[in-house]
C-alpha cells in the first residue's frame, strides 16, 4: 500500500507545482484571443502537464520511499537477519531476471512490505521492522517473492503510463472547471485576462479530481497484486505464499479486535464503497486465487 500511497501523493503534489509554474510563466495558453477555448491546445496542454507529472513521480518514486519511511538501505549485512534478506532477494532477483534491487528495512509495527523504482533495474524494496518479527522465514521469503514480481512486471512504469493519461484528464477537465468559474459565477469578461478566481478553482479541481481518478488508479493496482502473487508462489513456491497471506490476514483479525486507538496502524480490507480505494484486493480473494491455479 505505501508504494502506490506515495506515488499518488507525490503524483498530485507535482501535478499542482507544475500547473502553478506553468501559469505564472505564462505559457499555459489554451484560449484564443477572443478568450474562447481552443481544446486542441488544451487537450496537449493537459497531456503535457499530465505525463510530466507522472514521469516525475516515477523518477522521485525510490527517493520519495526512503524519506517518508526512513528505510535503512543495506549496504553491508551487519547481522544475519540483513544477511538473509540481500541474499533472498539477490536468489529471487536472478531467478526474474532483473537486476540486483537496493534492499532496506523501516522501522514500522505494522506488518509491511514494498518495492519502487523507475525501471526493472534500479529498484528497491523494503520491509518493515513489523514484519520480520511477525513472520517466519518461509513466510517472509514469499513477501519478498511478491515484491521483486512488481518489480520484475514491470509496474510502476505501468502505473505511471496510466497515471499519465488520468492526468490528463484531471488536469483538462480542472482547467474547464476553472474557466466555467471564471466566467459564468464570477462574471469575469476576461478583457484583462483570467481572474484569481479561475486560478484558485483550478487548483482545487485539481486536487478534487485527482483524489477521485485515483479510483481507477487504485483498480489497476488491485488486478496487478494478483499477478504479483502469482509471480511470488512462482519464485518462492506457492505454499509459502499462501502461508504468508494467511499470517497477513491473522494478523488484520488481531488488529480488528484491538482498541480504536491502535487499529489506525492496522492493515485493513475494507469493503463497500471503501474497496474502490483500496489498493489491494480483500486477502482471501487473494488466498482463493492462488489455491485455484489462477
Amino acid at each position: 500500500m505505501k508504494r502506490i500511497f506515495l506515488f499518488l501523493l507525490t503524483n498530485i503534489a507535482v501535478l499542482a507545482v507544475i500547473s502553478i509554474t506553468l501559469r505564472i510563466l505564462g505559457v499555459d495558453r489554451w484560449m484564443d484571443a477572443s478568450g474562447g477555448i481552443n481544446f486542441n491546445a488544451l487537450l496537449v496542454l493537459s497531456a503535457v502537464i499530465g505525463f510530466s507529472g507522472s514521469i516525475v513521480s516515477l523518477l522521485m518514486s525510490k527517493w520519495m520511499a526512503k524519506q517518508s519511511t526512513g528505510a535503512h538501505v543495506i549496504e553491508n549485512p551487519q547481522d544475519p537477519t540483513e544477511r538473509w534478506l540481500v541474499d533472498t532477494v539477490r536468489r529471487q532477483a536472478q531467478a526474474a531476471g532483473i537486476g540486483m534491487p537496493e534492499v532496506a528495512i523501516y522501522d514500522a509495527p505494522d506488518v509491511n512490505a514494498f518495492a519502487t523504482g523507475w525501471n526493472r533495474n534500479d529498484a528497491l524494496v523494503a520491509v518493515s521492522t513489523g514484519l520480520l518479527h511477525s513472520m517466519s522465514r518461509d513466510e517472509a521469503e514469499a513477501v519478498l517473492a511478491h515484491e521483486v514480481s512488481h518489480v520484475a512486471n514491470g509496474d510502476m512504469v505501468t502505473l505511471a503510463l496510466i497515471q499519465g493519461v488520468v492526468n490528463t484528464f484531471v488536469v483538462f477537465f480542472a482547467k474547464l472547471f476553472g474557466y466555467f468559474v471564471d466566467r459564468v459565477l464570477l462574471k469575469n469578461d476576461g478583457r484583462d485576462g483570467p481572474g484569481i478566481g479561475m486560478f484558485v478553482a483550478e487548483i482545487a479541481a485539481q486536487i478534487v479530481l485527482g483524489v477521485l481518478a485515483s479510483v481507477i488508479v487504485m483498480w489497476f493496482s488491485r488486478q496487478r497484486e494478483f499477478r504479483a502473487d502469482a509471480g511470488g508462489a512462482s519464485l518462492a513456491g506457492r505454499q509459502k505464499m499462501i502461508a504468508a497471506l494467511q499470517r497477513l490476514k491473522a494478523n488484520h483479525e488481531q488488529a480488528a479486535a484491538l482498541p480504536e486507538s491502535m487499529s489506525a496502524m492496522a492493515i485493513s480490507s475494507g469493503g463497500g464503497f471503501s474497496r474502490l480505494f483500496m489498493t489491494h484486493p480483500p486477502l482471501d480473494e487473494r488466498i482463493d486465487a492462488l489455491r485455484s491455479g489462477q
